[in-house]
This record gives C-alpha cells, structure tokens and sequence, in this order.
C-alpha cells in the first residue's frame, strides 16, 4: 500500500471556503486502477490556523504515479488554483510505503 497526503495551512476566515471547495470538486479518483480510499481531514485549529490533509491510500506508488500523469488527475485538479487563495504556501506533500498493516475485519 502507499498512502499519498497533502497538508494545508487555512487560516481561520477561509476555512468554510476551502471546505466548499473540497466538498463540491468533481474527482475522478474512483476511475483510476489501484485506488483504495481518499480522506480530507480537518485537524486542530492553532493560532488562527486550521490545518487540514488530504490523504489517498494506493495499492502501490506506481499507481500513485500512474495517477499524477493521467488525464484524471489533470480533469480533477482544473480548479486547484482556486484554492491557492485559501491556504498558506504551496501544499506540503509526502508519501508512505506501508510496511505493516493490521485490519481487524480482515482477521475475524
């Protein structure tokens, strides 16, 4: 598995815009072989600031690859310099390679 994820300073006054913003977008991540699972999560706020990852989870990273290259990806970030506005800086990205996994479901 990889798990791709991008962090996002907001400051506070956009934070209800840039949530509308996620919310509303068209993905097209559910087209693309070796997608698993996409999570927008809205962490602690902190001196006027919310911070907020986007995270996918891959079968592997040349999926993960695989969709930074294609015509997806290009159709579902057409309105990504819309947000720039929103947040501080350039999102921070990282990727994991999982070594290990425990599903509970998996070991009833």
């Amino acid at each position: 598995m990889y798990l791709a994820m991008n962090r996002f300073t907001v400051p506070l006054e956009n934070a209800a815009e840039f949530e509308e913003l996620w919310l509303t977008r068209e993905s097209k991540l559910q087209d693309m072989d070796g997608f698993v699972s996409f999570h927008m999560l809205k962490g602690p706020e902190d001196d006027g600031k919310i911070l907020y990852a986007s995270h996918t989870l891959w079968q592997s990273e040349a999926h993960f690859r695989a969709w930074t290259t294609s015509a997806e990806f290009r159709a579902s970030h057409a309105r990504a310099g819309q947000s720039r506005k929103l947040h501080e800086g350039a999102p921070r990205f990282e990727g994991f390679t999982a070594i290990q996994k425990i599903d509970p479901l998996q070991s009833a």
